[in-house]
């Protein structure tokens, strides 16, 4: 049975795909909780398993058998408009190319939930400052995409992601297009947005990235091979405030 106390409840995830006359067992049996506030890194080689268990943690594809539970509702039987509630209100997605629409400002990107969402303009803009401002970026509202560095384009990714309040973040190689150094200030942005209450786990194949989440799950050949919590966070996070 699924712990209907934690904010991510999966038990015996199994994903299978059939490619011509092959069938791959992406998972393979998966039981997982998350508990709300924590942090989660989950690595893996390409193949592993993880991006397909990311893609039903976040509601964008489902279980072929198992149970799922997200804050208490059962996801695996809903429909596909139940699935795009339940992202909407529940959480946001952090991606490693940004997705941010190229002709449109940082304002705009990051109103664009609020909009499928039926939130009236006034108010999108209000919350999309607010978001804004969050990251660092309020004074970068009306720039567009190619005005804006890699590590602020991901920035107004991470407001985007914040505007409807989500209970949950997903970041999938949230880094994986930066550089170190505004690798660490996106890690440490994300940091400060879970000791503010936020539920974060994060796919990467990067050690360094894993090591500022508190409990790291490592994946191979559709199998959670290890589950482990991290003794803290690294010195340079926990000494310094979310980079602004």
């Amino acid at each position: 049975m699924a712990d209907p106390s934690m904010l991510i409840a999966a038990r015996d995830l199994t994903k299978v795909y059939t490619m011509g006359d092959q069938t791959v067992h992406a998972l393979a049996g998966i039981s997982l909780d998350i508990a709300e506030g924590e942090f989660v890194a989950i690595m893996g080689a390409s193949g592993s398993g993880k991006s397909t268990l990311m893609n039903i943690l976040g509601c964008l594809d489902l279980p072929t058998a198992g149970h799922y539970q997200l804050a208490g509702e059962s996801v695996e039987s809903m429909s596909s408009d139940q699935l795009a509630s339940i992202r909407n209100r529940r959480i946001g997605f952090v991606f490693q190319q940004f997705n941010l629409l190229p002709r449109t400002s940082a304002l705009e990107n990051v109103e664009l939930p609020m909009v499928y969402a039926g939130v009236a303009a006034a108010a999108r803009r209000e919350r999309a400052m607010a978001a804004l401002q969050q990251v660092g970026l309020g004074e970068r509202y009306s720039h567009t995409p190619s005005e804006l560095s890699g590590g602020q384009q991901q920035r107004v990714a991470i407001a985007r992601a914040l505007v409807n309040q989500p209970q949950l973040i997903l970041a999938d190689e949230p880094t994986g297009a930066l550089d170190t150094q505004t690798s660490e200030d996106i890690m440490r942005l994300l940091t400060g947005l879970n000791r503010a209450g936020l539920t974060v786990v994060l796919v990467t194949h990067e050690n360094d990235i894993a090591q500022w989440a508190r409990r790291k799950i490592v994946f191979r050949d559709g199998l959670m091979l290890q589950d482990m919590e991290q003794p803290g966070v690294p010195a340079t996070a926990a000494a310094q405030e979310p980079a602004q």
